[in-house]
């Protein structure tokens, strides 16, 4: 046999195992890491949206008036709230900010929201607010570790990837952990990423605009069928490359990334154009109007990614460019006017039309920041504001939940007369994540993957699951 014809059969026959391998691929596909699995216990929801307001949103601004703040104004907080660590300011040395945002009674419920969340106000009976979250990290990046991945410094995988991890999805086209930013991130990408957990379970950032992955169209030289037989031969040579690399889970998930991106190729094109969507869905959302465009058509896609079995999604409102976050150290009040400005109707459509499609039922949405901001002006120390801003607050904040198995109509706990720390039903961020493994099904001193020596999982060795009980009751 020539070397030519040797070469002609190698490469029909390595090319022509594509009808074969292709089987195989489908096989291990509904086998693979990211393939849904049945939640251990019962479960009320199915997948998440967590709308994360980046830069730390005031509580007192929101959804948890404090009056006593006007009266404190321009004084010292009485010396029996005590003393904090503070970032830039000092607690005890600055004086009260009042609050200029008038609040109001909303729903049956009658829960009290302020003028910045006018759309979200009318919601008030779907929302349960938790007024008294907290934790110790009173720098952005901590607080953004605390939130995001259950540990103040960095390495640890983060909630999305922990519940793929638990869950995997229910879309075989489509990552099982979509991201979707505004701009940078203060702690960076370890927000969504997968820590020590294997690589196939960080989230991958997705565009509204184009394609929602650069670089996912095929090449134009290139049919679907000379591709699929190209990934099927890589493919094969990976498998084995991968036979004495056991350890390596960068391999196994750029093997995975190969076929999801052949299959996202048809699925994610169809998945970005808005345009299908009715004119009235995308007004709903704040479409057709500049300031609410971006953040609604982030949480339009949002809705369409859960619609298709997506687990668990971000969306993020707050870029680290100028102030364009809710970091509001400089004039807090006109700060917060402008950021509630661009999410309160996309947020309110959100919840409006994904309770008209029946997905609300099953789909966890979560409001929140990093943490909240001070009841005592910033004061412009260290060159960190000014005397009409807010410092950050980690001893008391404000998130809310609706959806998933979640009783809405209600409060649950409380921060002291001016908003310091919380008092009442204290609710640590361990007790926030396992909760939402709880209402997605699992136990989370179960979930647990092994690293240097011992098993580790979202929650640490802490994390209780009281909450539950009171997003149920």
């Amino acid at each position: 046999m020539s070397i030519e014809t040797r070469r002609r059969f190698l490469h029909r026959s390595g090319l022509g195992l594509g009808a074969l391998a292709l089987h195989d691929l489908t096989q291990r596909a509904s086998a693979g890491p990211l393939s849904a699995k049945q939640p251990p216990l019962p479960a009320t929801a199915k997948s998440v949206i967590f709308l994360f307001m980046h830069g730390g949103p005031s509580h007192l601004e929101t959804f948890d008036p404090k009056p006593v703040l006007n009266d404190l104004h321009g004084k010292l907080a009485p010396a029996s709230f005590g003393h904090v660590q503070l970032q830039f300011s000092r607690f005890n040395e600055s004086p009260v900010l009042g609050c200029k945002r008038k609040f109001q009674q909303y729903g049956q419920s009658g829960i009290t929201v302020s003028d910045l969340f006018p759309h979200v106000a009318r919601h008030a009976d779907k929302l349960a607010v938790i007024r008294s979250m907290y934790h110790d990290g009173f720098t952005h990046t901590a607080a953004l570790n605390w939130l995001n991945n259950g540990w103040p410094r960095l390495g640890r995988p983060s909630l999305g990837s922990w519940i793929t991890y638990g869950l995997g999805s229910e879309s075989e086209s489509l990552p099982a952990f979509v991201v979707m930013l505004e701009g940078g991130i203060k702690c960076g990408p370890v927000a969504y990423g997968n820590g020590f957990l294997p690589a196939v379970y960080q989230g991958t950032p997705f565009r509204t605009e184009g394609s929602p992955i650069l670089n996912l169209k095929r090449p134009e030289a290139m049919t679907e069928q000379q591709q699929r037989e190209w990934l099927t031969t890589l493919r094969w040579y990976n498998e084995r490359h991968k036979e004495s690399r056991t350890d390596e889970s960068a391999l196994d998930a750029r093997i995975s990334a190969y076929e999801l991106a052949f299959r996202m190729q048809t699925a994610a094109p169809e998945l970005a154009d808005l345009n299908k969507e009715s004119a009235p869905t995308r007004a709903l959302y704040g479409m057709d109007e500049e300031r609410t465009q971006s953040f609604g058509a982030r949480c339009l896609m949002a809705r369409r990614l859960v619609e298709r079995g997506v687990r668990f999604v971000q969306v993020w409102s707050g870029s680290t460019t100028g102030d364009l976050d809710w970091d509001g150290h400089k004039q807090c009040d006109d700060n917060h006017v402008r950021q509630a400005g661009k999410v309160d109707k996309p947020i309110a459509g959100l919840l409006q039309d994904l309770a008209s499609r029946g997905l609300l039922d099953s789909t966890l949405v979560v409001w929140g920041g990093e943490f909240g901001r001070t009841p005592t002006s910033d004061g412009g120390m260290n060159g960190g504001g000014d005397v009409q801003g807010r410092d950050h607050n980690p001893y008391g904040f404000t998130i809310w939940m609706a959806g998933g198995g979640v009783k809405g109509g209600k409060t649950i706990g409380r921060t002291d007369e001016i908003g310091l720390r919380a008092v009442e039903d204290p609710v640590h961020v361990h007790d926030l994540h396992a909760s939402l493994l709880l209402m997605m099904g699992i136990d989370h001193t179960k979930l647990t993957y092994p690293f240097q020596g011992r098993d580790f999982r979202l929650t640490d060795v802490h994390g209780k699951t009281d909450l539950v009980t009171k997003l149920r009751a």
